[in-house]
């Protein structure tokens, strides 16, 4: 522990009289003593403590000081109940040697201050708890009555002041003791997890946010579920959970850490149960969607959903409408030809993903995707989303009443990549892409296959945009960009080449800005005051400019189909 953390730690009583630079010191032992010269019980790294019986006048201060920063010692306390005030000759030899000096509230004993420190530092406290885990491992291993990862959790917390949350790979907290973590912090901590994995570097990973420290580890499932070990780590980034403590792990001693590497794997169990639970509902997913892919009379596939129903929607009165979502996960490879091709099965990925993206994210428990089945079908996940009857969902008699109308219970894709995608893009680093698309809702089995094609589409809409991370809906296949992913790669450069490259080389000499001019040219429909006026120039000015740019290609920005070439040249560059 550092000796930040004491100070911070109001029961016990410190108040820090100089080397707030030297807080940051680790702390391995405590030690109480009203010795001139203590140093040959010192070993380095103690926190000492004393009542100051040793001080008879200012010149006692000097020599004592300076054996205790010669044996190494993180810090000194001195207590107040002897002298009172901690004398000022004290304070200034602590200064000239840089040893940080506390003063220590009359009413707490030295003993509080003491048992505080060794529980934190004490492995022989960390071999104690490892006894209970592993006692709680025999439980959740060999039944229900575990109590789940909260137990283990509030464990840490009781033995160990160690605060700890389990975080799925998105941020959204599985499990945790005490007060969670806030939205916004269990992402930022999955991000810099998931970009600590992928850069190689071995936990547990220390991470800082909104101003507290935090170690995490990974938790990797090699329960009964569990395939075997991956060669790549793309394999399993993006699906396995992480333990977040808030606490440095970089002091530990080998025992305390060794407990952890035990709890994540106590943990593990968890996450293998919870997989073993979701098989029910991909199996459920995978026979559907062989029934629509191969054509198979709507009144099969409906008796299929009618099985599917009360399995994903426990109690529902009514039959459910139903959405497709289709995501895709790719890695390059460098190596390959083309940069691609990295061998590496993306179906099972971008299933275990789907699972974790259509989760709520407000909702907590490794339970809350119990109504989510999710199949995978060559690289592509396909998820069979039920939702309630929109009939039910929005009654009109509510708003007739007065009352707000229920929130519109469809996926939308760009809600759920919101509050998942710093986290994933950090996973899929510089050589992985997630494409994602998110079909119309449909209310019976004879628009499940439309429903998947127009998922399947939209993911390729999608897929055309750049970024890391990218999703599109339905509603944009009504739009000309339906037709951008389709249009080969080498003619989509020519196009455009054609087009943007003299303007861009004419912006580039002479600083003259035609692209952003002709953006905002047909942002505005063409109209010439509301064009000058967004860019805060005379009309006479966007004329020159427009002037020009129908120069330099030849075209006539008058006409509609000059119009609508150049719209698709900024759209595809």
């Amino acid at each position: 522990m550092r000796l930040r953390a004491l100070l911070e730690t109001d029961a016990l009583g410190l108040r820090l009289l100089g080397g707030d630079e030297e807080l940051d010191r680790s702390v391995r032992g405590v030690m109480t003593t009203d010795l001139k010269d203590p140093s040959r019980y010192l070993t380095g790294g103690e926190l000492v403590l004393t009542g100051l019986a040793w001080h008879r006048d200012a010149t006692d201060s000097e020599p004592f000081v300076r054996i205790l920063s010669g044996a190494g010692v993180a810090g000194l306390a001195a207590g107040e109940a002897e002298l009172g005030a901690i004398p000022d000759d004290l304070i200034e030899a602590c200064r000239r040697h840089r040893l940080p000096l506390f003063a220590v509230n009359e009413t707490v004993a030295f003993a509080t201050i003491t048992e505080h420190v060794v529980r934190q530092v004490s492995g022989e406290r960390a071999g104690d708890l490892a006894a209970v885990v592993d006692r709680h491992r025999r439980l959740m291993t060999s039944g229900p009555t575990g109590g789940g990862p909260e137990v283990v959790l509030d464990l840490l917390g009781s033995d160990l002041d160690l605060h700890a949350w389990v975080l799925s790979p998105t941020g959204r907290q599985i499990a945790g003791a005490g007060a969670p973590l806030s939205g916004p912090a269990g992402a930022e901590l999955a991000g810099l997890h998931l970009a600590a994995v992928r850069s190689g570097r071995r936990a547990p990973h220390r991470a800082t946010v909104d101003g507290a420290t935090y170690s995490l580890f990974p938790i990797r499932n090699h329960g009964r579920g569990a395939g075997p070990a991956s060669r790549d780590v793309r394999e399993s980034v993006l699906s396995d959970w992480l333990l977040a403590v808030e606490a440095d792990a970089g002091d530990w001693p080998a025992a305390r850490l060794d407990l952890l590497q035990g709890v994540t794997q106590l943990i593990a169990v968890e996450r293998d149960r919870r997989d073993a639970a979701r098989t029910v509902r991909r199996r459920l997913a995978q026979e559907v969607l062989e029934l629509v892919q191969a054509g198979a009379p709507p009144a099969e596939i409906a008796a299929r959903l009618r099985v599917a129903a009360p399995v994903l929607l426990p109690g529902l009165g009514s039959a459910p409408h139903w959405q497709v979502v289709v995501a895709r996960v790719e890695w390059d490879e460098p190596d390959a030809p083309g940069g691609a091709g990295s061998g590496i099965a993306g179906g099972p990925v971008a299933q275990a993903l789907l699972e974790e993206i259509l989760v709520d994210p407000a909702v907590t428990g490794p339970d809350s995707a119990d109504r989510i089945a999710v199949a995978h079908s060559g690289d592509e996940a396909i998820a069979l989303v039920p939702l309630p009857a929109l009939a039910d969902a929005l009654p009109e008699a509510d708003e007739a009443e007065g009352e707000a109308p229920k929130a519109d219970p469809a996926l939308h894709a760009d809600a759920l990549l919101a509050a998942v995608r710093a986290p994933l893009s950090a996973g899929l680093a510089d050589d992985g892409r997630l494409t994602l698309g998110v079909s119309a809702s449909v209310h019976s089995a004879e628009g499940l296959r439309g429903a998947l094609e127009e998922a399947r589409h939209a993911r390729r809409v999608a897929a055309a945009r750049p970024g890391r991370v990218c999703a599109a809906g339905h509603h944009e296949l009504a739009s000309h960009v339906l037709l951008l992913p389709f249009v080969p790669d080498d003619v989509r450069r020519a196009f455009t080449a054609r087009l943007l490259d003299p303007l861009r080389d004419y912006d580039r000499r002479h600083r003259a800005e035609l692209i952003p001019t002709l953006e905002a040219f047909l942002d505005c429909d063409g109209s010439w005051t509301r064009c000058a006026a967004r860019l805060h120039l005379h009309v006479n000015t966007l004329r020159y400019r427009i002037g020009r740019i129908e120069q330099l290609t030849g075209r006539d920005l008058s006409r509609l189909e000059d119009k609508l070439d150049f719209f698709l040249a900024l759209r595809m560059s």
